[in-house]
């Protein structure tokens, strides 16, 4: 037997503390003069390459981002650390990135009209986890009060929350779970090179949550029943971060520029874009859901651009800001939150029978996309 599956509570948790485009550049600029000026010798003779300075209106016009969310300011807007200040916590203690996950958790489920020992399943999907094991969803599940289910961590980039639906979903589907939590704890600050001008405003800190249920048995005002859920990958170096536990093995590779975020930011948007509009042009198709009665797009935020070219690829117009609601001016890129985040704050005000479409995409490349209706 296969069940049909809602998405019947959603959470958001938010940092207190966040960093103005304006912020951002002048600490940036410190830095940059500070290094010119240590390096003028090696400058001068050529073995070097002078830093250029940033400034806010290139950073709103390259990416539509005017704010960011972090965890921690000080840390990443002073010029001599560029770095978020995490401290390190005991292993008798929550970890930073649970904490965060349970706060999102905690909300969907009051959405959701459910607590903690109504799930069966956990699954944290994110693109950094802040250590290899035991996994995050596990230490979740417990921070909770679970006293029975089960949990797994699954890393797909910024695609990982779409890509986490559809494994809830199919969970679900298949018996093995009534009721599954996927949440999005990002600590995105802590993996971005701060230095470098072609990418320091993109990430900011977020987690989200979805709760997933059968929907025979959900009970909460607010239900988007999934109507289908597509998944794709296909290879590409383009945005990368070579950071892992192998890197201990090479000394050489210990701080070096690649164990960082980084992306050919004009490739991606290249390549990236008409395989997003085709898969949800297709997938449309065959779920056979008029595009035309697609009321909202909750698209990943990474680049404003990218958003508007997809959404008018998809409609064969420009969408309106209703229809592909934005988030990213004031959260950043929160990698697989993004989606999430906009579907949180953007679909409450939709009637019954409304027809919309999450999607995410990002490193890998990957691409995810979930077909969801409201019921209730």
């Amino acid at each position: 037997m296969s069940y049909s599956v809602v998405i019947s509570g959603t959470g958001l948790w938010t940092p207190d503390q966040t960093i103005t485009n304006d912020e951002l550049v002048e600490s940036f600029n410190e830095y940059v003069e500070r290094y010119n000026a240590r390096n003028a010798q090696a400058i001068e003779a050529g073995e070097l390459e002078a830093l250029g300075p940033s400034n806010s209106a290139f950073i709103e016009k390259a990416s539509g981002i005017k704010q960011r969310y972090v965890i921690d300011k000080t840390g990443i807007l002073d010029p001599d650390r560029l770095a978020p200040r995490i401290d390190e916590r005991t292993d008798d203690e929550v970890s930073i990135q649970a904490e965060i996950a349970v706060k999102a958790a905690k909300q969907a489920l009051d959405h959701a009209g459910l607590t903690a020992n109504d799930l069966d399943a956990v699954l944290v999907a994110c693109s950094n986890m802040q250590r290899a094991y035991p996994a995050m969803a596990v230490e979740v599940q417990a921070a909770l009060g679970m006293d029975h289910g089960w949990g797994y961590d699954m890393n797909v980039a910024c695609s990982s929350a779409t890509f986490g639906i559809q494994a809830g979903v199919d969970a679900i589907r298949n018996g093995s779970a009534r009721r599954v939590l996927m949440v999005n704890p990002e600590i995105c600050s802590a993996h971005l090179a701060w230095e470098d001008r072609d990418c320091h405003f993109i990430f900011g800190d977020v987690a989200t949550a979805v709760i997933l249920e059968r929907k025979e048995d959900a009970t909460s005002g607010n239900q988007w029943e999934i109507l289908g859920t597509r998944l794709q990958t296909k290879f590409s170096n383009n945005i990368r971060n070579n950071f892992g536990f192998l890197n201990r093995a090479d000394e050489r590779g210990v701080g070096a520029r690649d164990k960082l975020f980084r992306q050919e930011g004009r490739k991606v948007f290249k390549e990236v874009c008409p395989m997003v509009a085709e898969q949800i042009s297709s997938h449309l198709a065959d779920t056979q859901v008029p595009v035309e009665s697609v009321s909202r797009m909750w698209l990943h935020q990474a680049n404003l651009s990218m958003n508007e070219l997809i959404s008018k690829r998809v409609l064969g117009r420009p969408a309106t800001r209703e229809e592909a609601p934005v988030i990213l001016d004031a959260y950043a890129n929160t990698s697989s939150a993004g989606s999430m985040i906009a579907f949180h704050k953007y679909n409450e005000d939709l009637p019954v029978d409304t027809k919309g479409v999450i999607c995410s995409f990002g490193a890998g490349y990957s691409i995810g996309s979930v077909i969801v209706n409201r019921i209730k």
